[in-house]
């Protein structure tokens, strides 16, 4: 197949480029750097050394990947026609519910970035390719924490003795996750409108440092954040145990979610995009490994951590989040093993890989450590949160 991944240089989009490489796909993709830029306007910078993006294109374009730098809010008509896509992996959007947060001019960034980039790969594939089909990246955070079910994408809904399948109530969190909403809404639009197919990945929050393809090699590996903006709990617990810095969970911790390694994010969207859905159809995929509170997961780092020599242990601190920490979270996850998904490795194992990796880089985590601690607030204020 001929696969286009708009948003190839982030954390997703690289290691998915080189996965479906490996498997035999033609891969191009495309990405203006936004990712790079805000991690350091965020006091941030990440602990892999990832090759610049000059390098990193000429290096894909040694190993037959075409790696374009531009945006995906810019023209896409002409890339597609070029690249006569079968398939186009959306990952071209900011992704992070605190940089929404952190202001005005971050939350606007964010509507514009995701909901342009959404709209135009859209209006582009209506043009050029409606025959393709898109595979686009939302989160398990569109569903918030109903105390009910969490079924994949629509469930039936009786009223009035009539009986109708309608997509399931979103309830963002963030202003991110209420632009991931909106993409939600439109995607859904064009297939109705347009006759697109497209399959809508509503992934838990991805942890990792590398996957299969990316082996020993440096020159390989993919971007790891630890700022409160663009780092993700597993990967901010392991490196905080790495410089023996105490792991800091939000409140009391029991806030649960959907947790995936990196490499079975790979492997879940490589299912994914080879098995379309029909033309008109919007289908929703559920996509994590499993479900777990925070806590649990700060005491596996704890205790992995200790195993490998690692002195830390858990603070419990202000919640900068505005959000239930105690709730019902019971979602569906059946159309991905249906289609073959199968975890690769136990969380446990995944953590102690993690830990391993990030210990060659411990003065590069000392670097950011002050980034650790979160400061931007869902009240609409800055605090660095306090211990409780």
């Amino acid at each position: 197949m001929k696969v286009f991944i708009a948003g190839i240089d982030g954390y997703l989009g690289w290691p998915l480029a080189l996965y479906l490489n490996a498997r035999g796909h033609s891969v191009a993709g495309i990405d203006n750097g936004y990712r790079r830029l805000l991690v350091r306007e965020m006091g941030g910078g990440t602990i892999t050394p990832i090759q610049g993006p000059i390098k990193r294109k000429n290096f894909a374009r040694n190993m037959g990947i075409e790696f374009e730098m531009g945006d995906a809010c810019g023209s896409m008509v002409d890339r597609f026609k070029k690249f006569k896509p079968d398939a186009i992996v959306h990952l071209a959007e900011i992704p992070s519910a605190p940089y929404s947060m952190a202001g005005f001019g971050e939350c606007w960034l964010t509507f514009i970035n995701n909901s342009k980039t959404t709209l135009n790969i859209l209006w582009a594939m209506k043009d050029v390719c409606p025959e393709a089909h898109l595979v686009k990246l939302g989160t398990m955070g569109e569903y918030g924490t109903p105390d009910i079910d969490i079924p994949e994408g629509h469930f039936p809904v009786e009223f009035r003795n009539r009986l109708a399948m309608l997509p399931f109530p979103r309830q963002p969190g963030s202003f991110y996750h209420a632009t991931k909403c909106a993409d939600s809404i439109n995607v859904e639009l064009a297939c109705k409108l347009w006759g697109l197919r497209s399959t809508d990945v509503m992934q838990g929050v991805v942890f990792g440092t590398r996957t299969d393809e990316m082996g020993n090699n440096e020159k390989l590996l993919t971007r790891f954040d630890i700022d409160e903006c663009f780092g993700t709990a597993i990967n901010r617990f392991c490196a905080q145990a790495v410089i023996e810095h105490p792991i800091t969970v939000y409140g009391k911790g029991m806030q649960k979610r959907g947790f995936i390694p990196l490499r079975d994010s790979m492997q879940c969207l490589g299912i994914a995009i080879e098995n379309p859905p029909e033309a008109g159809e919007y289908r929703v995929f559920n996509q994590f490994e499993g479900t777990y509170t925070l806590v649990s997961l700060a005491r596996r780092v704890e205790r992995i951590g200790a195993s490998l020599g690692l002195k830390t242990e858990i603070n419990y601190i202000e919640n900068p989040r505005i959000e239930e920490e105690k709730h019902y979270y019971n979602p569906d996850c059946k159309e991905l093993p249906r289609l073959g998904y199968r975890p690769t490795r136990a969380v446990t194992r995944e953590i102690t890989s993690v830990l391993q990796d990030l210990m060659k880089y411990k003065d590069r985590i000392e670097k950011f450590k002050d980034r650790l601690i979160p400061e931007v607030r869902w009240d609409g204020t800055k605090r660095k949160s306090e211990r409780l």
